[in-house]
Order: C-alpha cells, then sequence, then structure tokens
C-alpha cells in the first residue's frame, strides 16, 4: 500500500521528462454587461490579462510546482512569442531545464481565450497555429536531445495536443528507449489512432476520445471499463486511465478489475489545462514508486485543486497533501505554533476576511468530555479559535513537578487534532495574558467555574470592544481528579 503520507514528504528527488507541444495561453478576464448592437455577441469590458504557458508546458510546470526536477523537450517558432516562451521557461524560479528547440517555418501556438470574470464563463477562443508535423531536421534534434535526457529521468511524460511536436518516429523512439531503461511512460493523447502510443506504460483519453479510439460505447462505468480493457491490450500497455470530467476517472489496469473514483465536491472556475495537471501528477507519483491506483487518487485529488482556480493553473506539494491526506494528519504542522512570530500572518488573514477570533486557554493534560465541550461552545461564539496551551514548564509551576502528564508537544497535537480547535499557541508565561495581548481576540472563553473578574484578559479584550463569554461545564470531569483516581487504583 502506498504510504501518501510519507512519500509526499520525500517530493524532490526525482526527474520527470516531459515532451510535447508548446504553446501560450492568453487569458482576458472583464464583465459581461450587455449584447454588442453590430451582433448578438456579449460585449467585454477588459479588466485584466494572464499570459501563461500552456499545453505540455503546463504539464512542466505542474511537476516543476511539486518540487520534482522537469527536462523540458518542445518547440517554438522564431517570432515574439517564443522569445517569451523560452523566457519564462528558463527563469530560475520556474524550476524547469527547457530544451527548445526554434522552427523558424512555424509560428509559436498561441490561444487566446475571452472570459467572463464574474461567471467565470468563457466566451471566445481564438488559436495561432500551424497544426502539421515538424520538419526532419528538427525531428532529429527532439529525438536526440530526448534519448539523452532520458537516462537521467525517472519517467517520462508525452503530452500530445497534435500540433505537430510529436511525430510518430519521435513518439516511438522515446517509448522503445524508456522500456529498454524501465522508466514509466504516462500519455495524454490525441486523435482516434492511439497506435503509435504502443508499448506506452499508461494512457489517459478522456470519455470521447476513448469511444472514438475503442468505437466502443463508454456510457456506464461497465462499459467504460470494457473499453479501457480493449484500448490497453491493443496498444500493449499496463493500465488506462480515463478522465470523466464531473464524474471523476476510472482506472483499467492489466489483469485487474476497473477502479472507479468520484471526483471531489468543489466548486469549478476553470477546467482549462485540468488535464495537463493529471498526467504530471501520474508521472510524479509512478516515478516515485507508487502503484497506478495510487497515483490516479493523486491525480484525481490533484485535478479537483486545479479546477478550483483561475485559467491554466498548477498545484503545490502542500495543496496535493491536503487535499489527498486526513485533516488530523495535517493538523500538527497547520495548527500548532511554539514560536510567536508565525502568529500574525495568520490572524492578518483571518481579519481581512473579517473573521470573528475567539481565544480561551488551559493545561489540557489529559483531555476528557468536560474539554471537549468547552472547546465544542467556545467555537461556536466564533468563526476561528486560538488556543492557548501552557508549556512544560508553565505547568509544573502552576500543578506541581508530577505534572503535566503528556509533554507539550503530545498535548498540542491532540488539541490540533480537534475540529472545532483552528490554532494552538504554547505560552510559557503562568498566565496567558502577554497571548492575548498579541492575539486581540474578539471573544474571550473560559469555562463557567470561573467568575468574571478572575478571566485574564477580560479588562483587555473589553477594551478592544470584545467580550467574555463563560460556558457550561460538564460536571464530574477534572484532570486532577482523573490523575488521582489512577494513582490510588494502581496502590491498590
Amino acid at each position: 500500500m502506498f504510504d501518501f503520507e510519507k512519500q509526499l514528504s520525500a517530493l524532490g528527488k526525482q526527474t520527470v521528462l516531459c515532451i510535447g507541444d508548446l504553446m501560450l495561453d492568453y487569458f482576458v478576464y472583464g464583465d459581461v454587461s450587455r449584447i454588442s448592437p453590430e451582433a448578438p455577441a456579449p460585449v467585454i469590458a477588459v479588466r485584466r490579462q494572464d499570459v501563461i504557458v500552456g499545453g505540455a508546458g503546463n504539464v512542466a510546470r505542474n511537476i516543476a510546482s511539486l518540487g520534482v526536477r522537469c527536462v523540458f523537450l518542445g518547440v517554438v517558432g522564431k517570432d515574439m512569442d517564443g522569445k517569451r516562451l523560452k523566457a519564462e521557461l528558463s527563469g530560475r524560479r520556474s524550476g524547469i531545464a527547457a530544451q527548445l528547440v526554434v522552427d523558424p517555418s512555424r509560428p509559436t501556438t498561441r490561444k487566446l481565450r475571452f472570459v467572463s470574470e464574474h461567471h467565470s464563463t468563457h466566451l471566445l477562443r481564438a488559436d495561432w497555429e500551424e497544426a502539421r508535423p515538424v520538419s526532419p531536421k528538427v525531428e532529429a534534434a527532439l529525438i536526440k536531445r530526448a534519448l539523452a535526457a532520458l537516462r537521467k529521468a525517472d519517467a517520462v511524460v508525452i503530452s500530445d495536443y497534435a500540433k505537430g511536436t510529436l511525430t510518430p518516429r519521435l513518439i516511438r523512439a522515446v517509448i522503445a528507449k524508456a522500456k529498454e531503461l524501465k522508466i514509466p511512460v504516462v500519455v495524454d493523447p490525441k486523435g482516434n489512432d492511439f497506435s503509435v502510443y504502443r508499448g506506452a506504460t499508461i494512457v489517459t483519453p478522456n470519455r470521447k476520445e476513448l469511444i472514438e479510439a475503442t468505437r466502443m460505447p463508454a456510457g456506464s462505468t461497465a462499459s467504460i471499463g470494457k473499453a479501457a480493457a480493449a484500448l490497453g491490450r491493443t496498444l500493449g500497455s499496463k493500465a488506462v486511465l480515463v478522465t470523466l470530467s464531473e464524474d471523476g476517472m476510472l482506472l483499467q489496469a492489466r489483469g485487474a478489475k476497473p477502479v472507479h473514483v468520484p471526483a471531489y465536491p468543489v466548486a469549478v472556475r476553470d477546467v482549462s489545462g485540468a488535464g495537463d495537471t493529471v498526467v504530471a501528477v501520474l508521472a510524479v507519483m509512478l516515478a516515485m514508486g507508487a502503484d497506478f491506483e495510487a497515483a490516479m487518487r493523486a491525480a484525481n485529488a490533484a485535478a479537483s485543486v486545479a479546477i478550483g482556480k483561475r485559467g491554466t493553473a498548477t498545484v503545490s506539494a502542500a495543496e496535493l497533501r491536503a487535499r489527498i491526506l486526513p485533516s488530523a494528519t495535517l493538523a500538527p504542522e497547520e495548527k500548532i505554533v511554539f514560536d510567536w512570530s508565525a502568529i500574525d500572518r495568520r490572524l492578518d488573514e483571518w481579519r481581512k476576511d473579517d473573521l470573528r477570533i475567539g481565544f480561551t486557554n488551559g493545561v489540557f493534560d489529559l483531555l476528557h468530555p468536560g474539554h471537549i465541550k468547552v472547546l465544542a461552545q467556545a467555537r461556536g461564539r466564533c468563526d476561528r479559535l486560538v488556543v492557548g496551551l501552557n508549556s512544560d514548564a508553565s505547568v509544573r509551576r502552576l500543578k506541581g513537578k508530577e505534572r503535566p502528564i503528556q509533554n507539550q508537544r503530545a498535548r498540542a497535537e491532540v488539541l490540533a487534532g480537534l475540529e472545532a480547535v483552528d490554532l494552538v499557541v504554547v505560552f510559557g508565561q503562568d498566565t496567558p495574558l502577554e497571548l492575548i495581548r498579541r492575539v486581540r481576540p474578539n471573544v474571550l472563553v473560559k469555562g463557567g467555574d470561573y467568575r468574571r473578574g478572575q478571566v485574564v484578559g477580560r479588562e483587555l479584550v473589553e477594551q478592544q470592544g470584545g467580550e467574555v463569554v463563560l460556558v457550561d461545564l460538564v460536571p464530574g470531569f477534572s484532570t486532577t481528579r482523573i490523575v488521582a483516581r489512577s494513582r490510588k487504583q494502581r496502590r491498590r
């Protein structure tokens, strides 16, 4: 079983070769408020424009955004768009080692999209391109560079947009050499004749491409599995992954039953480039030694992140981990703060969103139902709850040398695993007054065993327009009593 938590922390040690059709994606965003009087078409008032490396270049961007080294091979024209692509891909911050062949006989492929920003709706796309095979000279240069780069690669992606970079001879040479070196090959195919991809490790058609390539129905999960299995046999591939848009993905590995995963329930903003994200993550996961199902699940999670962003987007390793791993697994690194200098950024983000910040504090040595109720009630009074946690030294001064039973890290991790808790901050003082001054909460929450005049920080919070709330306790629960009862039983 693939250990996502362990393996995702090892991202960055792999090299993935990406070969394919490179292009520039222009996105023009604006507001649509009327229909043109000259023609029944919407008029867009332009607000902003993004220019992004697209096509196979977006696959490379996604590989690099995961922290993995990407070697990219592609073709550009001898024009301003080609120069721009070279500059974008050769920058140190790109994380991509680009080897671009210049072909003066063709323009750099460019796509221009007009998008209604408010509705996230694509209104029009215009393409500038020459979709024809590259010259034998360019083809030979690509093959030479690809075969050399394969020797240091852990996986390879063939990203085919049918613009002419990926000639049959180039594809066959790459797949043959990769098989010789036992390197997995991920293919994002194009067209209805997939025979050129014969021998690839895994191919990723969408539903329409699968139907056209196999001439078989693909309306149900069962029929998609049968068509994918047939395609896999024809190509001699180890697996076929069918992308199904809002219906998720279906994996058909050789000799195994089909595995279907539903799409994540997310608000779709833009599906441009989502397929690029899928093949990028597949290649990275296979390069790390993941099996096909684990790679598919990671790719499915990454796609759900990408479609929630504007334009042709990438997914970071942190975003992928957050989507795949359970929140409790991520809680310690995301919620626990020992260095107070890290508090301000988080609080500033919450305040910008006009969120009501709550604060409570305690030792929380042995978490019991009384603690859970206080924390749940505290969270109910605010939008984000900060919990101040006494350090080990602070607990010993307050409770005696035999406390705490659990160290501060253990106590913090237990608190961070609770849904009601948004941030755990460890403090070393006897009281949380300095921390309250730093947090400046809108609401200060304590248990009902306190009187308002006894609550540390009350005056400070009320002076700043906040309020103090006392919540009910669960009778019969006390850490001190639990500890005493446990020791009494041990003596028996």
